[in-house]
């Protein structure tokens, strides 16, 4: 491996990392494991954003024994984490590669290792597309296949490659895009004339179809369910197109979706029978870690449709903990932690856990605690009446579960991973 393949998987981390102690010197990731630290003695300074082992270890574990029952394979979304230790997690337990939004993401992905990748997005500038050419020129045997969803698009690929003799024709992937909502072609029409250009342009090369269906998720089954297949009919039928008309270039096609709401129901499309072996890639990132708001609440109509039992399936493995700095009204606590520490795009952090100043071990929270509110770096935590008897106190630690751990792990350089106890036993770093 490379010293910049080690600095990434094994960073030194020191105090000017948010959540790193003040009074340590620095360590390398590796090392962090035996400093002895535990989160509930006060090692480390909070706010502090972790991941549970136990928790995390599932979910891979889990999820890739689903891709593979399945019959597909998956490709987790990278910008999740953005955290080159917990790609190196994923490729280890068998994804088929990892999928990013951007080429500066993607770069990080194939600094961690990764050689099959995704972008699950269109590319459209010169410094993209220059430096894909410069990734598949350094790394032997890297594929990065990237979305296409307009004639304009298509146009500048083949203006950029028309200045540049020596580039290798790009991989894409069709995109089937919905009504209102992000990219993709709309029509069928659409789709089966850009499939026919891309096939007769030298700039690129179709290797598959791709849709996102996360965006008309509701978390109720029947509705769902219509919208994916609807959605996975026109994959199929465009599919079956191209091949039909020998669009599709290489030795298999990629059908691609998934994102972290629906996976299951298009799991199960991913595989259309066409005369070409084909190769389903799920995308989902958010599985890694899961959460305790608006995936765990998908997540219930999921485990119907999979007759999963609770717990079985993806458990949450992230938690912040931060301090209660003040009580300064009946029935209100301002936690030191707000927006730059923890996600509230889609739903305000819960409170799971309670630990006095001093203690060891951690306990439930009362039902009616809550945050209603965040700023830059407070919280604010209220309870009812009933829970007064319970209320809690200046200096004591509160543990908080989050809604899409895509907007917490942003704020964050690194996060150790605890143990069930809280003893620190590793840790990871990110690179947004």
């Amino acid at each position: 491996m490379t010293m910049e393949h080690d600095n990434l998987i094994d960073p030194v981390f020191d105090t000017g990392f948010k959540g790193y102690p003040r009074t340590q010197a620095p360590r390398r990731r590796s090392e962090i494991g035996a400093a002895g630290w535990n989160v509930l003695a006060g090692d480390l300074p909070l706010p502090l954003a972790l991941l549970k082992r136990e928790a995390l270890e599932h979910n891979l574990a889990w999820m890739q024994a689903r891709v593979r029952q399945w019959g597909i394979d998956i490709a987790p979304h990278g910008k999740t984490t953005m955290s080159p230790q917990l790609f190196r997690r994923q490729l280890d337990t068998g994804a088929w590669g990892l999928t990013f939004a951007t080429v500066t993401q993607l770069a990080v992905g194939v600094a961690a290792g990764a050689r099959r990748t995704l972008i699950a997005n269109q590319v459209v500038s010169d410094e993209d597309l220059a430096g894909i050419q410069l990734l598949l020129r350094a790394h032997e045997g890297l594929r990065i296949v990237f979305l296409v969803d307009s004639p304009a698009q298509l146009a500048l690929i083949e203006g950029w490659a028309a200045r540049h003799a020596d580039s290798r024709p790009f991989e894409v992937m069709l995109e089937i895009g919905v009504a209102g909502a992000r990219t993709g072609c709309r029509t069928h029409e659409e789709a089966i004339a850009l499939a026919t250009a891309v096939h007769a342009s030298a700039a690129v090369r179709l290797a598959g179809i791709e849709c996102y269906e996360g965006q008309g998720a509701t978390g109720e089954s029947r509705p769902d369910t219509d919208y994916t297949n609807t959605l996975m009919d026109r994959v199929e039928a465009v599919a079956r197109h191209c091949e039909a008309h020998g669009l599709f270039e290489g030795s298999e096609v990629l059908v691609s979706a998934g994102g972290s709401a629906l996976y299951d129901l298009v799991a199960a499309r991913l595989k259309p029978a066409l005369g070409l072996p084909v190769r389903g890639l799920l995308r989902s990132g958010c599985y890694v870690t899961h959460d305790h708001g608006t995936y765990q609440r998908l997540q219930v109509s999921i485990d119907a449709r999979l007759g999963c039992a609770a717990g079985e399936s993806l458990r949450p493995a992230m938690e912040v903990w931060a301090t209660v700095q003040s009580c300064p009204e009946p029935f209100l606590a301002i936690v030191a932690m707000g927006k730059r520490d923890v996600s509230f795009d889609l739903s305000m952090p819960v409170p799971i856990a309670r630990a006095a100043r001093g203690a060891r071990a951690a306990s439930v929270v009362p039902a009616s605690w809550e945050i209603t509110a965040l700023n830059d770096q407070h919280g604010y935590l209220r309870w009812d009446a009933a829970d007064d008897a319970l209320a809690p106190v200046v200096g004591e630690r509160v543990g908080f579960g989050i809604s899409h751990p895509c907007t917490t792990f942003d704020k964050w350089h690194w996060m150790p991973i605890v143990e069930d106890d809280y003893r620190v036993s590793d840790a990871v770093s990110m690179h947004f």
